[in-house]
């Protein structure tokens, strides 16, 4: 047979005069379904904006060109494909929002040891070490032509100021005092410097001349209050500054021309700091803390309108104008910093969170760039790679499991038990030998707990505290009492931290850095005022006099976090835990207890009431007692005569 021939396909025709009016009906539906939304109130389907971006701040990367030749392709499935779904109408606050401005900053960060100078531009350049000497050098300034850098060090043993050439590297001194001379802002000429200098136990304003060293400096406040962190306007003809004269932290104004100084926040429930002009001199930023949460805001202040009040940019503890739409800020953690930026007015991220490498301790920004290659200076401080501070050496103990770690006795240290984990103790005796050297005296000599065994219990609410690891230590609480030491109250979300102030034993500025935040005073709670018995204590009235150091910034170089407080710290003294640091290594509680014990004496037992040998009978209660018949009165009769 032969075979059948197949059946011919035929393809189907297409009516294109059809398909037009299919198209044409689509598009009007859909111009009356956005007429339907508008008229409702609620958008379209979104479209994308591209944000113009200036040719001087484009992005080194290209980014792919669009094209309109449009192909045609086959459907591989005739099944409906179910449309990607989306949240609408939603705004996120990108970098992406606005460009990121030209230009270089310099911050002054601690780095092993030591805070130092680093360059950085998030376009341009990484993070790089711009010195690396033993000494201290913070509070950079760029100049109006960004040409130099002002800043303050202590390579001579004091704090005094220098100029950094960015050409060159070239490094010149401009003040040669034994006071605390720190935080320069330029005049707009670049021919003047305003600074803070401690004289006569107080921080007070001077302008010093940047050209001519030898020139005496002018004296600008002189007031029994704490007077610090000036902001030369690029007008010229005014310096605004911090200052405690209304008790707390306040943002006042210099006027160079009439000679007086007025107040700008009255009445601001908290802390300002770290004041800083926009480049118009137009508008004023600087940092608020408020008094009742902690939270650290960027207030923006008009100064074309003196009496409106400033407005929020955004959370910040440290504010630098980039240029007139964006302000630089550091945010803080409690145990770290990340540097960001936001746009004004809007608000949006215009510099993603950057984590830096230690604390901050200065910061500027300017149109500068660094010369290339770097000059021999630049290319040596980064080339230096830092040595560590400390190195962790476990020795095993005869009779100690592999997998446990041992206790190790500290040597001169008075504690109930003084005993550290064997993982920490050297980073403990190189952090003591610090503490000693930059303070003068030997703080970690006398602990009031280092490790503490689990049968000694601790004060109620510290049942899993750290130092039942062998990986924290408290100091003596009555250092406070002596004043010794001093606590600064600092908020993160809902928790509460403190960081530690130890008054060094040198008050001649060789150690020790005069205090700008104003410590927590505990005794207030029990002095009658009702609203410092609810806080758990009130600011002090003013700042602490002479030299400090920061115990807390300096511990955690050495890997010694602070702990936060308990939620009941107001009312309980001893759930503050000011005084408590612990060496984690990353760890959690648990974790850092199986070191030292085994997984059974973790475990709670449950408590067995054994039966009674004789039983008790159960109560009933009261019961009423029953009544007994009381016998009636008879009338008793008399005779009659």
């Amino acid at each position: 047979m032969e075979p059948k021939p197949a059946p011919s396909r035929s393809i189907p025709t297409v009516h294109f005069p059809l398909l037009i009016a299919h198209c044409l009906r689509l598009t009007v539906c859909c111009l009356i379904l956005t007429a339907l939304l508008a008229s409702c109130g609620l958008p379209a389907t979104p479209t994308p904006t591209l944000a113009h971006t200036p040719s001087s701040t484009r992005s080194p990367i290209p980014s792919p060109t669009a094209t309109t030749t449009a192909t045609l392709t086959p459907s591989p499935t005739l099944s409906p494909t179910p449309a990607p779904t989306q949240t609408p109408y939603i705004v996120t606050a990108t970098s992406a929002s606005t460009p990121i401005p030209r230009g270089l900053f310099i911050l002054s960060l601690i780095d092993n040891g030591y805070t130092h100078l680093f360059a950085y531009s998030p376009l341009t350049l990484t993070l790089t070490r711009l010195t690396a000497d033993s000494w201290d050098d913070i509070t950079p300034a760029l100049s109006p032509d960004a040409s130099q850098v002002a800043f303050t060090s202590r390579r001579n043993g004091y704090w005094d100021l220098y100029l950094l050439e960015l050409e060159t590297g070239m490094v010149t001194r401009l003040t040669d005092t034994l006071a605390y001379d720190a935080s320069p802002s330029w005049s707009p000429d670049g021919r003047w410097l305003a600074y803070e200098s401690y004289v006569d136990d107080n921080l007070e304003i001077f302008i010093h001349s940047a050209t001519d060293p030898d020139q005496p400096p002018n004296r600008l406040t002189e007031d029994s209050a704490a007077d610090f962190s000036p902001a030369w306007s690029p007008q010229g003809r005014q310096i605004a500054f911090i200052s405690d004269r209304g008790g707390t932290g306040e943002v006042w104004l210099a006027d160079l021309d009439q000679a007086n100084i007025t107040r700008i926040n009255a009445g601001a429930q908290g802390n300002a700091s770290h004041p800083a002009w926009s480049p118009d001199g137009k508008e004023l930023a600087w940092a608020l803390t408020d008094a009742s949460n902690g939270l650290s805001t960027i207030q923006v202040w008009n100064a074309s309108a003196p009496g409106s009040p400033p407005r929020a940019i955004g959370v910040g503890d440290w504010s630098i104008w980039q240029d007139a739409t964006h302000i630089a800020t550091r945010i803080s953690t409690a145990n770290q910093s990340y540097l960001t930026a936001y746009a004004i007015p809007s608000g949006n991220l215009s510099l993603p969170p950057f984590l830096l490498v230690g604390a901050l301790r200065g910061l500027s920004h300017g149109l500068a760039f660094l010369p290339e290659p770097l000059p021999l200076p630049y290319q040596a401080a980064a080339a230096v790679t830092p040595t560590a501070l400390y190195q962790s050496v476990v020795s095993p103990q005869p009779g100690i499991p592999t997998r446990r770690a041992s206790l190790v006795s500290l040597e001169g240290v008075q504690a109930p038990y003084p005993q550290l984990q064997d993982a920490v103790d050297e980073s403990f005796l190189a952090l003591r030998r610090s503490v000693a050297a930059v303070s003068g005296w030997d703080l970690l000599a006398s602990l009031e707990n280092a490790y503490v065994p689990l049968t000694t219990p601790l004060d109620p609410g510290l049942g899993e505290d750290w130092l039942y690891t062998g990986r924290a230590l408290s100091l003596d609480p009555a250092l406070a009492e002596t004043g010794l030491i001093r606590m600064v109250r600092e908020d993160f979300g809902e928790q509460t931290y403190w960081r530690i102030y130890i008054r060094t034993r040198a008050q001649d500025g060789s150690q020790g850095e005069p205090m700008h935040q104003m410590p927590w005073d505990f005794s207030t709670r029990y002095s009658g005022n009702p609203t410092a018995f609810e806080q758990g204590g009130s600011l002090m009235s003013n700042l602490p006099d002479g030299y400090w150091l920061d115990f807390t910034a300096l511990a955690r170089q050495y890997g010694w976090e602070r702990l936060p407080a308990l939620s009941n710290w107001r009312t309980y003294f001893t759930g503050t835990r000011f005084n408590e640091f612990a060496l984690t290594g990353g760890l959690t509680w648990r974790e850092a207890m199986l070191d030292l014990y085994p997984p059974e004496m973790l475990m709670t037992p449950t408590v067995v009431i054994p039966p009674t040998r004789t039983p008790t009978r159960t109560p009933w209660g009261y019961k009423t007692p029953t009544p007994t018949r009381t016998p009636t009165p008879h009338p008793t009769f008399t005779s009659s005569p």
